[in-house]
């Protein structure tokens, strides 16, 4: 069975969408079996495309006027046909004469798969060269420091000498949470002096001397 997808951005491509209707119907798709959405192809939350994937079974063919109709992107659509496949279900693009039926269409979507693949290795190829280049300059990547070091060793002389956290995030103007995490990281806790390297000294109790019984 053949089972149509139309998709147009807005309600104004009336013209649009009439085209796609009547290039399905003309390759024989149903029009009980015809499914739309009026939304953008950014989108993944699309209706009428969740209902024709649910609507088809193995054995069928979803057919679609043109590829992007389907596919909000490249991986997108691979992995929208890659599933239909898993299920035996066919896939067939009129306008790009694309049938995963056909092994031409199959060895296409391989090539597709390939380009998805490659472009996803120079992404994280240029991602990891501009970190390289920024380290080398002495940037580092990740967020932004919470609090910069002058703030937080004022933060800690106000804790150490019996400030409140509260009164510390009022007066600093940090968040409760903020300041948590930041004193986490220093490995400051309350009755602690926090040296330089990042090291707790925590004075020494003396409980006098060893009571015997007698």
């Amino acid at each position: 069975m053949l089972v149509g997808y139309m998709r147009v951005s807005t309600d104004g491509d009336r013209q649009v969408l009439d085209l796609q209707r009547d290039a399905l119907l003309q390759a024989g798709v149903d029009e009980r079996h015809l499914f739309e959405d009026h939304a953008s192809g950014s989108r993944g939350d699309r209706a009428g495309l969740a209902r024709a994937l649910a609507f088809v079974r193995p054995g069928d063919c979803l057919v679609v006027w043109k590829l992007d109709r389907l596919g909000r992107s490249l991986p997108h659509l691979l992995a929208t046909v890659n599933g239909l496949k898993n299920r035996q279900v066919a896939f067939r693009s009129l306008t790009e004469q694309m049938d995963t039926t056909t092994p031409q269409g199959e060895f296409l979507f391989h090539v597709f798969g390939a380009l998805a693949q490659f472009e996803r290795s120079l992404t994280q190829e240029r991602v990891n060269a501009g970190l390289a280049a920024a380290r080398r300059r002495g940037r580092r990547g990740g967020r932004p420091v919470a609090i910069d070091s002058e703030k937080l060793t004022a933060i800690v002389a106000a804790l150490d000498s019996g400030a409140a956290k509260a009164a510390v995030c009022r007066t600093f103007g940090v968040k409760r949470s903020t300041l948590i995490d930041s004193l986490a990281r220093l490995g400051w806790s309350s009755g602690s002096t926090v040296h330089g390297d990042g090291r707790d000294e925590t004075p020494a109790i003396d409980g006098g001397p060893t009571r015997r019984a007698v």
